[in-house]
């Protein structure tokens, strides 16, 4: 590309909030750069969830998501946001040419010359992730045929290839949140209530994170009768733990039986950092002093024949390593470096808030920027080669 040409990319999404998590580092990075970044979403995204119900109802959700598109692209720094009023939920099924005739107007007029879209799982299989970038896909190598779709030609546009097309793609993270934030946890010495919002907002980031892979917690919302022993003195520490409901002792138990209760904890309190910051066993036990529900972290899956305490020989499954996973069917061509953007892609993502009722200040930076400072693509024109750059 000549030095004063400006770099034009384009997103082509299927729902408001996929052009933060698929690309929001990079579209800030080059948009900051001097690119000129345009992002479209094919639906409104009004078949999604409502997260926060003083925001929208399910008559007006469309309406504000495609006004969080544009408040998320804001943040980000794009230039150009273009909202389409496809149904949600109906990619799939609808003719497919009919979308791949629009995106091939869409970069016939905008003439990008990288494109970014889903891969071909849709990141976890979503439908009209798929449905998206096949027609995106088909587009990129249409849009430059001046034999198809003429009647555009007609109308003034001219044909355009794209230089660059790109799908997202999501390996497996090493990174466990419960890691980052037990460390946090224990540099603070624990300083920490967190709110009912924080505790939400904790709830769907994680779902949402480890859903594409940015890390690789399991995370469940466990309910424990009173009396129940969550944390036995002298396991392994592998969890955890915040309580949304209800409240918790810390036990210490003397060699001769003899128990003290050291601490209380209620709703908006960790607990079980400190072991798992420090690898050792945990010093307490923990148990539930009246019906408690915790939110939990866990390293590995949960299997139903787990051992408890100190001496359990069975505590998961641990031959498996992420190398071992990330080894193969690992298609990733590029890396962009984002760390520097990671700011500008949480607010991003807090713009969503009918989705992430989250603000931007509320997970310590060096976790996020752990999670969320690479972003990784396969790049499927023209044939692949490993790069750092779109360009």
């Amino acid at each position: 590309m000549s030095a004063n040409k400006r770099l034009k990319i384009l997103g082509v999404f299927a729902h408001p909030d996929d052009e933060v998590f698929c690309a929001g580092g990079t579209f800030a990075r080059y948009a900051a750069e001097g690119a000129d970044v345009m992002v479209v979403s094919a639906t409104t995204g009004d078949a999604g969830q409502i997260r926060d119900a003083r925001i929208a109802t399910r008559r007006t959700l469309g309406t504000v998501r495609a006004r969080e598109l544009q408040a998320s692209c804001g943040k980000l720094g794009v230039q150009h946001c273009l909202c389409l009023d496809y149904g949600d939920g109906t990619l799939r099924e609808m003719d497919i040419n009919i979308l791949i005739e629009h995106v091939t107007q869409i970069i016939r007029d905008f003439q990008p010359d990288v494109v970014i879209t889903f891969g071909e799982d849709g990141a976890y299989g979503h439908p009209d992730h798929i449905a998206i970038s096949i027609a995106a896909t088909q587009a990129c190598r249409l849009a430059g045929m001046p034999d198809q779709f003429a009647h555009q030609l007609a109308d003034g546009l001219n044909p355009h290839a794209p230089a660059r097309l790109y799908h997202s793609h999501f390996p497996r993270s090493r990174m466990l949140m419960a890691d980052r934030l037990a460390q946090w946890l224990t540099e603070i010495q624990n300083n920490f209530a967190g709110s009912p919002d924080f505790a939400r907002a904790l709830l769907l980031f994680a779902e949402e994170t480890t859903l594409l892979n940015y890390s690789s917690d399991h995370i469940a919302v466990n309910w424990y009768p009173a009396g129940f022993f969550i944390i036995e003195q002298g396991e392994i520490a592998k969890h955890l733990y915040l309580i949304l409901s209800g409240r918790a002792q810390a036990v210490v138990e003397d060699a001769d039986g003899t128990q003290e209760v050291v601490n209380e904890m209620g709703p908006g309190q960790f607990f079980g950092e400190r072991a798992l910051a420090s690898g050792e066993r945990r010093m307490a036990h923990v148990v539930a002093a009246e019906n408690t529900t915790c939110l939990a972290f866990s390293s590995e899956s949960p299997l139903a024949f787990l051992g408890r305490g100190a001496e359990a020989r069975i505590t998961g499954d641990e031959s498996a390593s992420m190398d071992d996973m990330n080894a193969h069917n690992n298609p990733v061509t590029t890396c962009i470096d984002v760390s520097d953007y990671v700011e500008q892609k949480v607010a991003a993502m807090a713009a969503h808030r009918t989705q992430y009722p989250i603000t931007p200040d509320m997970f310590p930076m060096s976790m996020l920027r752990d999670m969320l400072g690479r972003e990784h693509f396969v790049r499927v024109l023209p044939p692949r080669e490993t790069e750092t750059t779109l360009i």
